[in-house]
C-alpha cells in the first residue's frame, strides 16, 4: 500500500533504525481481529524501526498480563478487564492505546434451539464466558440488569477454543464471546444483548495495548514511533472502511494470524471502532488522568473484579496505569 511507503519518511523510522535495538522485544497478542494484525504480519515494526520482535499468542488476556508482571513479555494486548486485573494485582503496566471499542464485536449469543429468546429465559441455563475477561465483565452486568444472578444461570468458564466445541457438541445454551469464535455460534445462534448495548448503559468494555513500564521507561523512541504505525494502519482502514473487502491486504493479515474465515473479516471489523490519534489523547479515552475515559473503565472494572474476588483490593488512582505520553508525541 502506498501510504507504508510514507511512512518510512514520516515517523521517523530512519533515525531510530540506525540505532536499532539490540534486543529482541516481545510483544503478545490476541485472535481478536483488528487492523493491528497487519503490523505483525507484515513486519511493519521490524521493517520500518530495525527491530528485532518475538511475537507471542495468548488465549487470554489474563495469561499475557501474568506474562507481563514475570517480565517475559514487554508489549501486550489485552481487554479492559484483564488489565485492569493486573494491575490492581500489582502488574507495574500502563495502558498507551486503545486498540478498539468493543461495541458489538462482543455479544451473547444463545442457541436458537435452547428456548431463550428474553433475559429472563435465561435461568437455567449454561452459558460460557472466559473469566476474568470483558465479556466476564458484560456477563455479570447483564445479569444484574435483567435482575439475575449466577444463581439463576450457570456461567461456565471457558477459553474461545473450549467454547467453540461445546457449541459444537450441544453442551452449552450460550456463549458470550468475540470472534472468530462469535461468527461460528451466530450461524445457529442468536444475538441476545451485545456489549455495545451494555456499554450505552454506563459499563464501557474495551480492548488496549499495554506496556511493562521498566521497558517503557528506556524505549520512549520506540514506543512513540509504535504507536504511529498502529495509527498508520488503523487510519488505512478508517479512510477505506466503506469499500473494505476480503480482498484488501489488511483482511488478508488478520485471516492469517488469526485463523478466521476472510470473508467474515469486513463485517467483524464493522463491529468495532477505531480511534484516530486525536480521539485516543482525548478525555473521552487516554488523555485528562482520574477523568479520563479509559482510567474510569479500568477503575469501574476492578470493582466488579472486587466484588467477584478476583482482585484482593482497589488501587487508589487507576489513571497512573494509563498514558497519553506516546500519543501525544506522536501527533506533534
Amino acid at each position: 500500500m502506498k501510504m507504508f511507503q510514507k511512512i518510512c519518511l514520516t515517523i521517523g523510522a530512519i533515525a531510530l533504525s540506525a540505532n536499532a535495538l539490540s534486543e529482541e522485544i516481545t510483544i503478545g497478542y490476541q485472535s481478536m481481529f483488528n487492523p493491528y494484525k497487519h503490523v505483525i504480519n507484515e513486519k511493519l515494526l521490524e521493517k520500518n524501526l530495525g527491530v528485532t520482535i518475538k511475537w507471542r499468542n495468548f488465549s487470554s488476556g489474563a495469561k499475557a498480563m501474568t506474562a507481563v508482571a514475570s517480565g517475559s513479555l514487554d508489549i501486550t494486548s489485552a481487554g479492559s478487564s484483564p488489565i485492569a486485573a493486573g494491575v490492581s494485582n500489582g502488574v507495574n503496566a500502563e495502558l498507551f492505546w486503545i486498540l478498539e471499542n468493543i461495541g458489538d464485536a462482543e455479544a451473547l449469543v444463545v442457541r436458537d434451539d435452547s428456548g431463550i429468546t428474553k433475559p429472563s429465559d435465561l435461568k437455567g441455563k449454561r452459558i460460557a464466558v472466559p473469566f476474568v475477561s470483558t465479556t466476564h465483565f458484560h456477563t455479570m452486568f447483564a445479569l444484574e440488569q435483567f435482575g439475575l444472578s449466577t444463581k439463576d444461570v450457570k456461567l461456565l468458564n471457558m477459553q474461545p477454543s473450549a467454547i467453540s466445541a461445546a457449541w459444537t457438541r450441544g453442551d452449552i445454551d450460550g456463549a458470550f464471546i468475540w470472534d472468530p469464535v462469535l461468527g461460528k455460534i451466530k450461524q445457529d445462534g442468536h444475538v441476545l444483548i451485545s456489549s455495545k448495548t451494555l456499554s450505552s448503559w454506563g459499563k464501557p468494555t474495551f480492548d488496549g495495548l499495554v506496556v511493562n513500564k521498566k521497558f517503557a521507561a528506556t524505549h520512549k523512541d520506540f514506543m512513540v514511533e509504535f504507536v504511529k504505525i498502529v495509527a498508520a494502519v488503523d487510519k488505512e482502514y478508517n479512510d477505506n472502511k466503506a469499500a473494505f473487502t476480503a480482498d484488501n491486504p489488511i483482511a488478508k493479515s488478520i485471516s492469517k494470524v488469526t485463523g478466521g474465515d476472510i470473508a467474515s473479516v469486513p463485517a467483524v471489523l464493522s463491529l468495532y471502532e477505531f480511534l484516530s490519534l486525536e480521539e485516543q489523547a482525548s478525555c473521552a479515552w487516554l488523555g485528562c488522568g482520574a477523568k479520563g475515559g479509559a482510567a474510569a473503565s479500568l477503575k469501574a472494572t476492578s470493582e466488579f473484579l472486587l466484588e467477584q474476588k478476583k482482585i484482593s483490593k482497589l488501587k487508589d488512582d487507576y489513571s497512573v496505569f494509563v498514558t497519553p505520553e506516546y500519543v501525544e508525541a506522536a501527533l506533534k
